[in-house]
């Protein structure tokens, strides 16, 4: 059987030579050489050269995994967005799809109006949807005819009393979802060219939308807790708390996170006791929940089935026992600690796990749907800056 053989440098296409393929008669060769090459075998040859069995066995192999090739891929593709929907078919949004989005204030109103009230606009105060709309009547655009209140989509939300536009609002919200490791004042007054001032006071009130309000976990659930805070011997003295080592002078935060979902839940905590410890994750997780936790001694009253790994003897994983999962989200909120805000301040530690916890449990929804979810938990909310600074 005589095939083409490729051209070498230097030749031209007349100088083509053809590769006789052995001895073997073609019924004896793998069908896909037969298929590829066959045609070629009525050409005639100039030269020909015998080629080795172990050639034609690597040929037949390769050309038959390049003929099931195309059935494979799409099978492992399907199969890796279904393991992993929020990594795999979650759907982003550009910053050139952003703007032309919201191409101007009033687009961006309607936005969160229609955020606000899918059903139709009602009154704040009352909840009647017997509403009296007034466009040219700005910044108050409604008026209740049963209460007989004015009111705008900023009533009754953390955007209430605010001068920024809706559009800037929505920029930062987008801001705010997209970056995972947070977004600082500077970096949000740079890009949304506000004040420093203002951008510090909007972030705040974006984070204050995001709320730990989920049921209970059942299932697997992992808790673990972290220190937050620098070391005492770096700080100045005035603001050293004591002398000591470890997390003296630290803040706590505790968390639990159910692993068939992901979903975690976290918040700032008084100490590392079982009196502190149990609580927390007793009202985090259903009675019928298995909880995972390291060896430390606050967890071993936990009202619950309970299995833990010993880190100290360097056991890390017994089974299905490990807190890796917890573990991850503290390394991602560590990464924003360090890279993105450098310092976080007791007062407000609060709301920047909530801002983590928030965004990390929305991450498997399309990048438009954390807008909208962000935009709802605006609403039945007020923090103003007074509050912020006193």
């Amino acid at each position: 059987m005589m095939v083409y053989r490729r051209d070498r440098p230097g030749r031209t296409s007349s100088d083509a030579r053809l590769v006789d393929l052995g001895h073997t008669p073609t019924s004896a060769l793998h069908p896909a050489v037969v298929g590829a090459f066959g045609p070629f075998a009525r050409l005639p040859a100039q030269r020909s050269y015998p080629t080795p069995l172990s050639v034609q066995i690597l040929l037949s192999v390769y050309l038959t995994l390049i003929t099931h090739m195309g059935k494979l891929l799409p099978k492992r593709k399907r199969a890796m967005a279904h393991q992993a929907p929020g990594k795999y078919c979650r759907e982003g949004l550009s910053w050139p799809q952003l703007f032309e989005m919201f191409p101007d204030n009033e687009t961006a109103e309607q936005w969160f109006l229609d955020a606000r009230w899918p059903d139709g606009v009602h009154c704040p105060d009352c909840d009647s949807d017997n509403i009296q709309e007034r466009p040219t009547r700005k910044p108050q655009r409604f008026r209740c005819r049963a209460c007989r209140k004015d009111f705008s989509t900023k009533t009754g939300s953390l955007m209430q009393g605010s001068r920024l536009p809706y559009r800037t609002w929505a920029l930062a919200i987008y801001i705010f979802n997209t970056g995972i490791k947070g977004t600082s004042s500077m970096k949000l007054h740079r890009d949304l060219n506000v004040t420093q001032k203002t951008a510090w006071h909007l972030a705040h009130r974006i984070r204050e939308s995001w709320e730990d309000d989920h049921d209970p976990f059942d299932g697997e659930v992992e808790a673990d807790e972290t220190f937050v805070g620098g070391k005492e011997g770096n700080k100045h003295s005035h603001k050293k708390l004591r002398n000591g080592r470890g997390g003296v002078g630290k803040a706590i935060v505790a968390g639990v996170k159910e692993r068939e979902t992901g979903k975690v839940s976290a918040a700032v905590v008084e100490g590392q006791n079982a009196e502190t410890l149990v609580p927390f994750v007793t009202d985090r997780t259903d009675v019928e929940a298995m909880v995972y936790t390291d060896e430390h001694g606050g967890y071993r009253k936990l009202p619950r089935r309970h299995q833990a790994v010993t880190h100290s003897d360097g056991q890390y994983v017994d089974g299905d026992a490990h807190t890796q999962g917890i573990e991850s989200f503290w390394s991602m909120f560590k990464r924003g600690y360090v890279g993105t805000y450098h310092q976080m301040s007791h007062k407000h530690l609060d709301r920047y796990v909530g801002e983590f916890v928030g965004r990390h449990n929305q991450r498997p929804l399309d990048t438009i749907e954390q807008m909208k979810g962000t935009a709802r938990g605006l609403i039945g909310k007020r923090l103003q800056y007074q509050e912020l600074v006193s």
